[in-house]
């Protein structure tokens, strides 16, 4: 699994219900602008803010509806095992392409080998499916060198299919995407960072910004590919102010979910903790990312 992969959100009615209707209609959007698969339930689909039945609900929508030659991995994890072990097989049962799973965040591991045994127990659930590690120590706790991981892993989970990798560790970025000749398929999972991947050979790569600017990214690629390094970090500059404009109207997370709307895929209000705009705060937010020159790069419907 390569390219684009959008970490997509959980399209929701005004009262915060799942609106499961508009997932073929999103996925079609996601192909059309570029990008290769979804990565769902996951952070920026609030996992934590939804019930188990939700996420099912959520992953039994995509494996139906998914488009044609597009890839859906369903993450899993959670704080109870029993649960993420339970979400696995349902995985297995409803057309989902891979999963992935993160370290318990609540009561954080502070040994990579109790990592090890909690994934492995995990992938065991669907073993014909992908299994990847979703690294994201900022929220996690869990700050193991993921070459280590691959090292003490790979022989003990025989479905492990990679990394997705949320870390600004570039060092340790190259080291598990060098690990065994590069058998492991490393997702970068930094947008505001997307360049620095490129000359470590990244050629996979999972985020939430990839929902609204996967023309700006493949255009980012296209130029360093070309040589043109000044106008990849121009362009690199976009999405990092696209970030900037909408984080600062309440937080990044609801903000972009409401934004969403912009773009012709209104997936609805955000659930608590995250912030919903109003249509006078997005006209405000398009206002700003059409004055920086951002709203030409983003996805069409």
């Amino acid at each position: 699994m390569n390219g684009l992969i959008a970490a997509t959100y959980a399209p929701m009615h005004e009262d915060t219900s799942l609106n499961l209707d508009i997932i073929p209609k999103y996925g079609k959007f996601l192909k059309k602008n570029g990008v290769k698969g979804a990565f769902i339930n996951g952070s920026t689909g609030d996992f934590t803010s939804l019930t188990v039945e939700e996420r099912k609900d959520i992953a039994k929508a995509w494996g139906q509806n998914k488009p044609e030659d597009f890839f859906v991995i369903n993450h899993v994890g959670d704080t109870s095992l029993e649960v993420a072990k339970d979400l696995a097989r349902h995985s297995a049962d409803h057309n989902m392409d891979g999963i992935a799973v993160l370290a318990p965040y609540y009561f954080r591991l502070s040994d990579i080998h109790k990592l090890i045994a909690y994934c492995k127990e995990i992938a065991a659930c669907a073993p014909d499916l992908p299994f990847y590690y979703y690294h994201i120590p900022v929220l996690t706790g869990a700050n193991f060198s993921m070459a280590e991981f691959l090292e003490l892993a790979t022989p003990q989970i025989p479905n492990l299919a990679g990394i997705k990798f949320t870390n600004n560790n570039l060092i340790d970025y190259k080291y598990a995407k060098d690990f065994n000749n590069g058998s492991a398929n490393i997702l970068f999972g930094f947008d505001e960072i997307f360049l620095a991947s490129l000359p470590f050979g990244a050629d996979g790569w999972v985020g939430s910004t990839y929902n609204h600017l996967a023309p700006l990214y493949l255009a980012v690629l296209e130029a360093f590919n070309k040589g043109d390094h000044e106008l990849a970090a121009t362009l690199q500059a976009k999405s990092m102010k696209f970030v900037d404009v909408l984080n600062a109207k309440g937080g990044f997370n609801g903000a972009a979910k409401s934004f969403m709307k912009v773009l012709g895929i209104d997936c609805g209000p955000s659930r608590f903790p995250h912030t919903t705009l109003s249509e006078a705060q997005l006209k405000e937010a398009k206002a700003e990312l059409e004055a920086l020159d951002i709203m030409s790069h983003t996805a069409k419907v």
